[in-house]
């Protein structure tokens, strides 16, 4: 292999597969792939299988160590942990001075049923009161106490913690002394909202002692298979981070799976609208991608709602592997269970002779599971699967990642056909109804939800099991289809793909040019000690003025990638195509106005007919070079140009308005997209451009109309 290529690594950890894929970053290319059963019952766990498809992908592209410059994947740990119950005791300590202390206990004190509904969350609470400076005597106490009471965990919470976090980091480090891992509510976020922050940290806390034995399994595993390039993890929110985030913010990867797949889709598919739906074996994962960008919302997990933000993600129990149930003589549920669940072989995996003269039984893969349906025959049980359903009526093409034995499938379903008193066909038509029944409701909550057309979206399939049920669900509702290249590694594809991705929100009444200024900063250092190039950290500010908190972003890549090179970036044309697509008119009304080496801005030039009158307006749409939708403006007007000239003409508009307080203005450099929403006076506007102008002489200014 030539030793110029650069190749990254992609491994996604799903409830049934370990996908990898390894991608030639000059060409796109994907130079191998592979896929193995997920090893949740090893001695190491999942690590088993993440070295298994490693080894095989390096064998069978030739890849030589020293060209893996990155490997990424993502987890189905802490999420599964969590859906599961198989957590920790966590041991909160509170923090605040004596007259709140009621207060404080009650916000914080996670036995209390009205925060705690499900009682899933096993905590120990304590106070301990700030009002004069703690010692390490005082901790330490509390600590054990708790240690004591069976916490394995500790949380330092303490109201205003995010202005000062002292106390909470005091508290941590004495857990540490003690041999206990912790976590503080400053970590997890920077809003006020004592009850939120606690609640979130707890959820945190209670899989860190599990994270912690995955991450060192892992690391472990790929150092001495011989790799020596950075390991980062995938979060759900679409980025990629290190493995110390995930030791001590495991909750970031909640949902990193379904992320993995939207990342591929974005950045390889290149898809700009559209509702993503994958099928793999166990689940099906459905997201929403607007204007080349996932929807992002806050998580809420085990009805516990959190102030972590990840990908909309519908998460349904039916998928490729899905088993079937029966009820009078009838389909009448598919999944949840899959065959990998139960521990068997799909029919149609299975050789035709396996099958003959089999019979219908029931199995329970868990042991308090309602039956499912299966075929014996001389001592083997084999599943009856929407995978055999599908093959058994010819709907797979042949080479797609689902296609089978095909004369196998339709002797099972036969079987069962015989047993319900109809054809094999009919049989197999009532499994894959039934289980796209729950995806289509799914789409049509979806649908009505964003206000989307069927008749102007489109479904993009992914995931191994993609041909199985997508396409009927497609047909089915009148929505146009499009199958992922390359659909059953998509995940890892989105893995490999991925950037660095930070995002914190601050609670920020007052906002000023230098507050701004200084979270970006901050932002940005956690990104290069996280890995990041200084060079490629791209950061993206909004100001919630109806919560007062203002929200940064930021992205970055272990190593800057060449613009001319990389499969992932877009072209002016493409990003122009983009546009278009975006503001739903023809790409001739639509002008490139000013580009950085980082973003594309494009205004359109649309004329407004109402009765007898006409208006021009000028939409304005931020795009940066991977095609990511920044900004949006429905009409607006841009300033750019050299420094003495854009204040100037700022200035002279601002004052044209007649009007002391300031419209919206966005401000574009090449490495920040600073919303201004926050400044309400001219001044403040103005300040603010002379504040940029010394770090940066390339300056677009967008002002809202």
């Amino acid at each position: 292999m030539n030793e110029k290529n650069r190749v990254r690594v992609g491994i996604d950890v799903g409830g049934t597969f370990t996908k990898a894929v390894a991608l030639d970053l000059k060409s796109g290319d994907i130079l191998g792939k592979s896929t193995v059963l997920t090893t949740h019952t090893s001695e190491k766990g999942v690590s088993e299988g993440i070295i298994t498809v490693l080894g095989n992908i390096m064998d069978s592209s030739k890849i030589t160590f020293d060209s893996v410059e990155l490997i990424s994947h993502s987890t189905t740990q802490a999420i599964n942990a969590l859906l599961e119950s198989d957590t920790f005791k966590v041991g909160i300590i509170a923090m605040g001075v004596g007259p709140t202390k009621k207060d404080v206990v009650k916000r914080t004190d996670l036995s209390d049923p009205k925060i705690n509904s499900k009682k899933d969350l096993k905590t120990s609470h304590h106070f301990l009161d700030t009002s004069e400076l703690i010692s390490e005597k005082q901790v330490k106490q509390v600590v054990q106490e708790l240690k004591n009471d069976g916490a394995k965990v500790i949380v330092a919470t303490e109201a205003f913690g995010v202005d000062d976090p002292s106390n909470e980091i005091f508290v941590m480090n004495m857990a540490s002394k003690l041999e206990l891992p912790s976590t503080a509510s400053h970590e997890i976020s920077g809003i006020y909202g004592l009850e939120i922050r606690t609640l979130t940290a707890a959820v945190n806390a209670s899989v860190l002692p599990k994270t912690v034995q995955v991450a060192n399994y892992v690391e472990n595993a790929i150092t001495d298979f011989g790799v020596k390039a950075p390991l980062m993890i995938m979060k759900g929110d679409g980025g990629v981070t290190n493995m110390k985030t995930f030791r001590t913010k495991p909750i970031l990867t909640i949902l990193s799976g379904p992320a993995a797949s939207v990342a591929g889709g974005l950045l390889h598919q290149r898809v700009t609208n559209g509702i993503f739906v994958e099928v793999g074996g166990t689940s099906t994962n459905i997201s929403i991608i607007k204007n080349g960008k996932p929807e992002i919302r806050y998580v809420t997990i085990n009805e516990h709602p959190t102030c972590i933000r990840s990908m909309d993600v519908r998460i349904l129990g039916v998928a490729g592997g899905s088993m079937c149930q029966l009820k009078n003589n009838k389909i009448d549920k598919v999944g949840p269970r899959s065959a990998h669940i139960a521990g068997l072989k799909y029919s149609c995996y299975a050789e035709p002779e396996e099958l003959k003269g089999g019979k219908i039984i029931f199995v329970k893969p868990k042991e308090n599971d309602d039956e499912y349906v299966a075929i014996e025959n001389n001592g083997k049980t084999f599943a009856i699967t929407n995978t055999c359903a599908a093959n058994a009526i010819d709907s797979i093409d042949q080479g797609d990642y689902a296609y089978a034995n095909q004369e196998s499938a339709k002797i099972a379903l036969t079987i069962l056909g015989e047993h319900l008193g109809m054809s094999f066909f009919e049989a197999a038509n009532s499994i894959i109804q039934t289980a796209s029944l729950t995806i289509i409701k799914t789409v049509s909550k979806i649908l009505k939800e964003f206000k989307l057309s069927p008749q102007s979206t489109q479904i993009i399939g992914a995931g191994g099991g993609a041909s199985v049920l997508v396409p009927f669900v497609s047909k089915q509702m009148g929505i146009k289809y499009a199958k992922c290249d390359n659909a059953e590694v998509i995940s890892s594809i989105g893995v490999a793909s991925s950037m660095l991705q930070e995002e914190t929100e601050v609670s920020m009444i007052e906002p000023t040019p230098e507050k701004i200024s200084q979270e970006c900063k901050k932002i940005h250092n956690v990104l290069t000690e996280r890995g990041a190039t200084p060079e490629s950290i791209l950061i993206n500010t909004e100001y919630l003025s109806d919560k007062a908190i203002l929200r940064i972003s930021a992205t970055g890549n272990v190593e800057l990638d060449s613009v001319t090179t990389s499969k992932s970036v877009f072209s002016q044309e493409e990003s122009k195509m983009r546009c278009a697509e975006i503001l739903k008119v023809n790409e001739s009304l639509i002008d490139l106005i000013h580009e950085t080496e980082h973003y594309f801005v494009f205004a359109g030039n649309i004329i407004k007919k109402k009765l007898f009158t006409k208006k021009k307006i000028t939409p304005i749409v931020i795009l940066d070079k991977f095609g990511r939708m920044k900004l949006s403006v429905k009409n607006g007007k841009i300033f750019s140009g050299e420094e003495q000239e854009t204040k100037e003409n700022v200035q002279q508009f601002l004052e044209s308005r007649h009007n002391d307080i300031a419209p919206q203005v966005y401000l574009l450099t090449d490495l920040k997209l600073i919303d201004y929403s926050s400044l309400t006076s001219n001044s403040s506007i103005i300040d603010a451009i002379k504040q940029e102008f010394e770090e940066s002489k390339k300056i677009a200014v967008i002002v809202e109309l």
